[in-house]
């Protein structure tokens, strides 16, 4: 069915001026002149936009899309700001939900808590009725097990801490605390939902980035023990939006026989491989070439040693395939960029598969040169300038925390880049991200590194057209182009035009994927 949409602004994110797009089934037929257009495709079904703006799909360029769904079957910690905060939403949890053997809880944030530090085993153990209790940092990085849990998992004081982790043990006895690896082995053994509920959290997912105006989400680190939920999301037939997934090394050949498919089947493709070399600097683990604030040796930590980083890389350029790396700290980046280096000399096509530095917090405005030359993409998790600017602060001082997300920096020097949400970390909202990368202000106020401020157009481009470019996917998205998929969004207000201070207020009306409306906002 071809469908004419006229009457607002059409950003079309490349050269092109239009005042009217037409669509048939899903791709784009024609874009252009409306009195063109309209008299062309007189047929057409005419959606008048009512001064609205239309601009391609938003592209995800890193989220986990599972651990987005799991974590609307959890208590939500988001925003608590005290110890006594988090007892009572999770004692009220246990309450509401005697049937769960184990409760699970996420997004906790010590940097936010009036005492300013982790919740104690003894709390921990005080917030149930004695069934284990998981809770996952908001970063992601680390989190809290309770002594129920730590039992069933069979961590002592003595257990052996996996390389690149942390088990927090003190005078002997078990805090509760793991960090890193350590953190992200005993997750995975925390029992998953159900069939039914996991599939009904999907949809919920599914609709939560759709509500953002997102049409491509990524899946950002698939580990064996979340291949068996893709058997059974893709049988259910319920994606509507394209996902591409990146298994972990532990994953990939599995992964890889399972889906060899380089195109989409269902909405759904492998995209790749993906690695970390380092933690969170909010939580003082991303690896930094200086010290953090306040320590004469407090650097972070890696979390792969070389061989592993340049196997890992070898693999990717065996197999064509993308390369995404997690490297926050400046520390990581030196390491990233090294290993690419060397393996790009007996693997030149690693350079054309285009590996991301995926959130890139720390790069160093030296290292920006080095990294545009091996080819290297930077998606940066831009939204740290508010949600834990002051935090960066803190632990970076003004010099350091004033480039993290150096965007303005990265245009000049040419380093192609991309912004992300990491969701669930953050909700996937890509209007605020456009709003953190232009206003760059933290939660406090305050002015974050107006140097690497950048103009709006830049920024959307950063999550339209760039991001597409970063998937390989340039050919069928990011732009509204003849010829590429109808993957569409409908905003309030031309974010050009906007208020910057306003832009993360701006709504998403609507959301098309392949010519049909997934979304729908109520009330417009």
């Amino acid at each position: 069915m071809k469908k004419i949409y006229f009457g607002g602004t059409i950003l079309t994110m490349d050269v092109t001026g239009a005042t009217a797009l037409v669509t048939d089934g899903g791709r784009i037929a024609a874009v252009g002149e409306e009195k063109t257009l309209r008299r062309q495709y007189s047929g057409a079904a005419e959606i008048y936009l009512e001064g609205k703006t239309l601009l391609p799909g938003f592209v995800d360029a890193h989220s986990h899309f599972t651990q987005v769904a799991m974590g609307l079957t959890q208590v939500s910690l988001e925003g608590a700001e005290s110890e006594a905060e988090i007892c009572l939403r999770i004692r009220d949890w246990c309450q509401a939900h005697p049937e769960k053997p184990w409760i699970i809880a996420r997004d906790y944030d010590h940097t936010r808590l009036s005492e300013g530090r982790h919740p104690t085993l003894a709390q921990l153990d005080a917030m149930t009725d004695g069934r284990p209790l998981s809770i996952a940092h908001q970063s992601g990085h680390m989190g809290l097990f309770n002594t129920a849990a730590l039992a069933k998992l069979g961590v002592t004081p003595h257990t052996p801490t996996p390389a690149g982790g942390r088990i927090g043990v003190e005078n002997g006895c078990l805090t509760g605390y793991l960090e890193e690896n350590a953190f992200f082995v005993y997750q995975k053994k925390v029992p998953m939902p159900g069939p039914q509920e996991l599939l009904s959290a999907y949809r919920q997912a599914q609709m939560l980035y759709a509500s953002y105006g997102i049409t491509t989400v990524q899946e950002g680190m698939l580990v064996k023990e979340m291949l068996h939920l893709f058997d059974l999301l893709l049988k259910s037939g319920l994606l509507k939006l394209d996902l591409v997934a990146y298994p972990d090394r532990a994953a990939f050949d599995e992964a890889w026989r399972k889906y060899p498919q380089r195109d989409y089947v269902h909405h759904f493709r492998l995209g790749g491989l993906k690695i970390f070399l380092d933690g969170s600097p909010q939580g003082r683990t991303a690896w930094l070439r200086e010290p953090y604030e306040g320590s004469a040796n407090e650097r972070g930590y890696g979390t792969l040693p070389d061989e592993q980083v340049r196997e890992a890389m070898e693999t990717a350029a065996c197999h064509q395939v993308q390369l995404l790396t997690h490297c926050n700290g400046d520390g990581a980046a030196a390491q990233f960029l090294a290993c690419l280096a060397e393996c790009e000399k007996r693997y030149p096509v690693l350079k054309e598969l285009r590996p991301v530095m995926i959130h890139a917090q720390l790069l160093g405005l030296d290292q920006l040169e080095t990294a545009r030359a091996l080819g290297a993409v930077a998606s940066f998790f831009t939204a740290h300038t508010y949600y834990w600017g002051d935090v960066h602060l803190q632990n970076l001082g003004e010099r350091r925390a004033s480039h993290i997300s150096p965007a303005a920096s990265a245009l000049r020097a040419g380093l192609p880049f991309t912004f992300h949400q990491d969701a669930p970390v953050i909700r996937p909202n890509m209007m605020e991200t456009v709003w953190c990368a232009v206003n760059r202000r933290t939660r406090a106020g305050r002015a974050l590194g107006v140097e690497e401020r950048i103009p709006v157009y830049e920024a959307l481009q950063a999550v339209t057209s760039r991001s597409a470019w970063q998937y390989g996917e340039e050919s069928r998205k990011g732009t509204l182009t003849p010829g590429k998929q109808a993957d569409l969004v409908i905003l309030g207000e031309n974010p050009l035009e906007a208020d910057p201070e306003s832009l993360r207020s701006i709504p998403v009306l609507a959301t098309i994927k392949d010519g049909e409306t997934v979304y729908l906002r109520e009330n417009i």
